[in-house]
């Protein structure tokens, strides 16, 4: 369970430093590294990002504690 938290922690920082990016340079990191917003690998990459941030959420209690 330790690995899933610190592969979710990961995603979330990735997806927080890209939106970032797209807010002061109107620059997407994940689209530029895979071929676009469309190709494949990015809607992977966003997907993966997506889920871990929903993962995350359960977080939370542990965090609080």
């Amino acid at each position: 369970m330790k690995t899933l938290n610190l592969i979710a922690l990961v995603l979330v920082i990735v997806g927080g430093l890209n939106w970032l990016l797209v807010g002061l340079f109107k620059w997407d990191l994940v689209g530029g590294l895979f071929g676009g917003m469309d190709s494949l690998f990015a809607r992977i990459v966003y997907i993966l990002v997506g889920l871990a941030a929903i993962y995350s959420i359960s977080l939370l209690s542990k965090v609080s504690k």
